[in-house]
């Protein structure tokens, strides 16, 4: 079968061509070549893979590399020659020694993504340490006090986006509790030919320079046979008032990437394999720079046993989110002579990556159909001020029937009109109110929710009611409960703040060069309250602490590092101050991090 014949039989989206859907398969030998304890099973390549480094002693070398996943030759940045980097398999309550030797030409670092470990060894540049400078070699050290899936990465201005980056796994001390035949790592990334300065300047000049799927005139006259022409008008006056756009899902789309699995592109189909009966454990990690993924296998069902490492009462699904730096064990029991798709769709729906389980090498199945991206409703923009009605179903015309015709006349959105409870509102619980800083009410924010919503149900723009079974917060619960059992002695709310069409991200209103840091009290207590004042998920990562979420009501849900914030809504998590030191916490896409949304935690 001909590729373009299997695109046209496997549902391909037409925006993406057929150099789109191969890009990566010339990449060579710097590709990922991972997956696989070599002692579990065997993937692409056989057992023996000399990208899975194990034991207690470890010698890393930082340096460019040649690759083409696009049928253009670039340089990324490789560990030991390998992009994704080696995995890297520890044991829990071993010390393990790794020495980094930067062969770069500008100043390098690693850091231990969800690790607990002293804040001189975290590699963060300017916080923890000074950086590694070219031709010099950094030794990291530190006990080994989890178990679990993790990452690392550089934390050094672009580098994570060209390729610095790779899997962590750590064997509990006892075994794991979930026995399996088979385990394999599936590390999702984003890479792109244009250099990350190029990106972010072309941001930075227009924000939605790789949104493909602006509202057009087909869709205004499709709006306008649907409600009426005053209220298609009233509809688009709304969104260019507030200078936003309804399809602004992600920054770099499809059109700047191309997604990887294991260091694969879509035709290069990283392949795992399985013999009939066996259960399977699939790491799901996003080591991605940008990019927000819907993970599913068509045929399969699959078992979510952990999140961020840590293990959590077992949940099936069909699909889950699964946001830049967040990571998901899942296991599945994959049956008879067939082959599987692992089937990552970005949340902007212009691009996906794809690979296969099945019982043989060779062995294929079908790729589904990219979903159709939706438009961001009013709950995105308003939160609770929106959820009256059907939540899922209450996209911004419907909701633009029900209301004002632009963001003046919507109260959610700074204005306060309505007191909390939302008098009026039938059914709904009471309404939570943010408390914006003085620093928000300046050119960097161009959006402040005052009622933003606090249900954690909720999938996310583009999984809401789509026939499968999606995971969402809400199902995950963390087994035995919170580390600490004391309640917060104090809260800290912040803020996600932006303004798009400016390209600038902040917390508060406040860009981290502006900004004075955070302190913790040594071992205290306390909670944080997130809100997102944007249209766009943020996913807020903490380091050196564990952050544990909190439902609703305000009970203990699932404990994580990387916790994303859909828009208009409002989190809470308990952090135990029990690490002295300087600490990094940001939003992990990279590019919102380096526009701004970045703050220092001193614990002291």
């Amino acid at each position: 079968m001909s590729l373009d014949l299997f695109m046209r039989e496997a549902g391909a989206p037409s925006l993406l061509s057929r150099r789109r859907f191969v890009q990566g398969a010339a990449a060579g030998g710097a590709l990922a070549r991972l997956g696989l304890w070599p002692s579990l099973a065997s993937a692409t390549p056989p057992p023996g893979n000399p990208n899975v480094l194990s034991g207690t002693q470890f010698d890393l070398t930082l340096g460019p590399c040649p690759v083409n996943f696009t049928g253009r030759a670039a340089t990324a940045t490789a560990v030991n020659g390998c992009v994704p980097a080696p995995v890297l398999r520890w044991r829990e309550g071993d010390t393990v020694t790794l020495r980094v030797t930067n062969r770069l030409a500008e100043t390098s670092s690693i850091h231990w993504h969800g690790i607990l470990l002293p804040a001189g060894m975290d590699g963060v540049p300017g916080l923890s340490f000074a950086g590694i400078p070219p031709g010099e070699t950094f030794t990291y050290r530190f006990d080994v006090k989890q178990s679990g899936t993790y990452w690392y990465h550089s934390h050094s201005r672009f580098q994570e986006q060209t390729g610095l980056y790779g899997p962590i796994v750590v064997e509990p001390r006892g075994g794991e509790r979930i026995r399996t035949e088979r385990d394999y790592v599936v590390m999702l990334s984003d890479w792109s030919d244009e250099s990350p300065e190029t990106i972010l300047g072309n941001l930075k000049k227009m924000s939605n320079f790789y949104n493909y799927h602006q509202p057009t005139a087909v869709d205004f006259a499709r709006d306008a046979s649907r409600m009426g022409v005053q209220q298609a008008l009233a509809q688009r006056a709304m969104w260019n008032r507030m200078r936003m756009s309804p399809t602004d899902l992600s920054d770099v789309t499809g059109r700047a990437y191309t997604y990887l699995m294991n260091g694969a592109s879509p035709d290069g189909n990283w392949t795992a394999l399985f013999n009939r009966g066996e259960k399977v454990r699939l790491r799901v990690i996003n080591g991605s720079a940008q990019s927000i993924f819907d993970f599913r296998i068509p045929g399969l069902k699959m078992k979510v046993v952990a999140a961020d490492g840590q293990e959590v009462e077992p949940v099936s699904v069909d699909e889950f989110r699964i946001a830049t730096a967040e990571v998901y064990d899942v296991i599945v029991e994959p049956d008879g002579d067939r082959a599987y798709t692992l089937f990552a769709q970005s949340i902007d729906r212009m691009g996906f990556v794809r690979g296969t389980l099945a019982p043989r090498q060779g062995m294929q199945a079908e790729v589904p159909r990219v979903d159709a991206p939706q438009w961001l409703t009013m709950v995105d923009m308003m939160g609770s001020m929106a959820m009256g009605g059907d939540m899922a179903g209450m996209h911004d015309h419907q909701a633009m029937q029900q209301g004002g015709s632009s963001a003046e006349k919507m109260p959610g959105m700074d204005h306060g009109a309505m007191p909390p409870g939302g008098s009026g509102m039938k059914g709904m619980a009471p309404m939570a109110t943010a408390h914006h800083a003085r620093s928000e009410y300046g050119p960097g924010v161009d959006m402040r929710v005052d009622m933003p919503r606090t249900n954690i149900d909720d999938p996310g723009i583009g999984l809401r009611d789509n026939g499968r079974k999606v995971l969402s917060y809400a199902d995950l619960h963390t087994l035995g409960g919170p580390l600490d059992k004391r309640g917060p002695g104090r809260d800290i709310e912040l803020h996600l703040t932006g303004n798009m069409e400016r390209y600038m991200w902040s917390f508060d209103g406040q860009k981290f060069s502006d900004a004075r840091p955070l302190h913790f009290r040594y071992g205290e207590r306390l909670r944080v309250v997130l809100v997102n004042d944007t249209m766009m998920p943020h996913p807020i990562h903490l380091h050196g602490m564990w952050s544990e979420m909190e439902s609703p009501s305000g009970e203990f849900q699932v404990r994580k590092h990387t916790i994303m914030v859909q828009p208009a809504q409002r989190i809470t998590y308990l952090v135990s101050a029990d690490a002295l030191g300087r600490w990094a916490y940001h939003c992990h896409l990279l590019f919102h991090m380096e526009a701004g949304m970045f703050r220092e935690v001193v614990v002291s």
